[in-house]
């Protein structure tokens, strides 16, 4: 996109923004073409950071370096534990407090456009990183809030119309981390001892240059890469002591879903989610995790002997039409791996012995389960309907316009809605891994279209109320238990022909917040909406 389009389009959004602004309270200081380029003088942060998109060259694999789109902060003001560095590509991550006001310079001195979006953040709509606010090269955004959420993992990301796929691909990614009263009562694993792990699968040129280019079966499959990096390193090993320690795992990936298991066959034990901690620890076999989705594992090391290992992998899995046989015969094959195979994340070394180490705790935070009860109106059901129309994935029919809402997407401040999520196209045949009966046309619209979806809605976390399989077969079988269905979300994989109801509150803030796949490719392909909350 050219700077001269990029303006264009902005000042008709801030033309139609003009009429939007007089239908909702403190809206009206945004829409003008100074944005929020100045910090507010009425806000008394506790916390100042000047966050910075720029282009670098970071080392990744052996040889050149790899130019990238990076984040680079620094803190102005606050606790010297608010902001740590990472080396590598990733941004630095920004440790905040439940309760604390929070200003964030944002300087764009990449060659596009770009703006921030603070996933899973309960943040006014001016400060969401709604694209409608991407700012170009030199200029600044300024970001000021009061942290709502509770202790948990969250992250930061570009979210620049059409071009987040790539953004993103190119390394404008960040996490949050958050502590709370609740959290401190709590003896979990801290310091060293609390460990971040960012998942991404990339594609290298032979010169170590990123690969990004988007074939017609990537684009609806999403861009999978053939090199996995766990924190932005290739083949990571971390050495570990035998004790107690704490994972924060962030699927940053554009569109690979992890089937995350122990090498060793053990049960997992999860103790947070997107919107933070369990009510109490749960073992799984496995955690399926979407792009976006982030889950927090308490894994002990204490019965493994000095020198041994041990790995976190991605297991086999079915369930993704696209990428079978039938799609090789087509000449669709391409050297990455397909998604639902088996693969090393990272592996721990144990290096020490020691005896010193916390409980898993019996209750971890306090939570209310929501119920139909809470909903503010239950004869109403806001559907998201999954379809597709001229090889475009969208939702509820219709594909993103920006500032663009029907009247199903209008949704009254501060009330909880029930939402129902469907992936069950009705042009999708047989099951999750065949396509539809008929003639090889048909069978490639069927591939196309059984594919899982991460649905991402912006604003507060929901919870979810119950999952519908549109199929008991063999596919589903291999995903089923992985879901973590307790807790607070802000993204939830839905399976082909899966039905999943949610209940969601619209506290605190009006104004236009996106719901999407956070399937990178898909959301820049148009499977992206607002609601409008007024």
């Amino acid at each position: 996109m050219t700077n001269i389009d990029f303006n264009r389009r902005r000042f008709l959004q801030y033309a139609a923004l003009g009429t939007l602004a007089t239908s909702i309270s403190g809206f009206a200081s945004t829409a003008s073409r100074n944005l929020n380029q100045a910090p507010n003088k009425a806000f008394k942060p506790d916390v100042e950071i000047a966050l910075t998109a720029q282009m670098a060259e970071v080392s990744i694999l052996p040889g050149a370096a790899t130019r990238v789109l990076k984040y680079t902060g620094k803190l102005l003001k606050g606790p010297q534990t608010a902001i740590k560095r990472l080396p590598g590509y990733l941004g630095p991550i920004l440790n905040l407090e439940q309760g604390q006001k929070v200003r964030i310079f944002f300087y764009n001195q990449s060659p596009e456009p770009c703006v921030t979006h603070w996933h899973g953040m309960h943040v006014p709509q001016i400060m969401d990183g709604h694209p409608m606010y991407a700012i170009s090269q030199g200029e600044q955004y300024v970001y000021e809030f009061e942290v709502k959420n509770p202790a948990g993992t969250n992250w930061y990301h570009s979210h620049t119309h059409e071009m987040t796929a790539r953004q993103v691909y190119q390394r404008l990614t960040g996490l949050i981390t958050i502590t709370d009263e609740d959290e401190r009562r709590l003896d979990l694993p801290s310091s060293e001892f609390d460990i971040p792990l960012v998942i991404q699968d990339r594609r290298f040129t032979s010169g170590n240059q990123l690969h990004y280019s988007l074939t017609m079966r990537q684009r609806m499959q999403g861009f999978l890469g053939n090199t996995i990096l766990v924190n932005g390193q290739h083949n990571h090993i971390i050495p570990v002591k035998t004790r107690v320690y704490r994972l924060r795992i962030l699927n940053g990936s554009n569109a690979r879903i992890y089937k995350l298991g122990w090498s060793d066959g053990s049960p997992i034990t999860a103790i947070g989610t997107d919107g933070g901690l369990l009510e109490k620890p749960e073992t799984f076999p496995c955690i399926m995790l979407s792009p976006a989705e982030r889950v927090e594992l308490w894994v002990d090391f204490s019965g493994h002997k000095t020198g041994s290992e041990l790995a976190l992998q991605t297991l086999p899995y079915q369930g993704f039409s696209m990428g079978m046989g039938r799609g090789r015969r087509m000449g669709m094959q391409e050297s990455v791996a397909d998604q639902g195979s088996k693969d090393t994340l990272v592996r721990f070394t144990i290096i020490e012995q020691i005896s010193d180490s916390p409980k898993l705790p019996d209750t971890l935070a306090p939570i209310r389960r929501l119920t139909v009860k809470d909903v503010s109106n239950p004869d109403k059901t806001v559907p998201i309907n999954i379809g597709m129309h001229r090889m475009t994935f969208n939702l509820n029919g219709r594909i993103f316009e920006m500032l663009d809402y029907t009247e199903q997407e209008k949704i009254p401040l501060n009330t909880m809605q029930r939402i129902r999520i469907s992936n069950a196209n009705p042009a999708m045949g047989g099951g999750m891994g065949r396509g539809m009966r008929g003639g090889q046309g048909g069978r490639i619209m069927g591939m196309m279209i059984a594919l899982p979806h991460p649905i991402h809605l912006h604003g507060q976390q929901f919870q979810i109320l119950s999952r519908k399989p549109g199929y008991a077969d063999s596919a589903y079988a291999t995903v089923k238990e992985g879901f973590i269905n307790s807790g607070w979300k802000d993204t939830v994989l839905v399976m082909p022909g899966e039905e999943v109801e949610i209940i969601k509150p619209f506290m605190d803030y009006t104004g236009l917040f996106l719901y999407h796949c956070h399937n990178l490719e898909h959301g820049d392909m148009g499977m992206m909406r607002n609601f409008f909350v007024s």
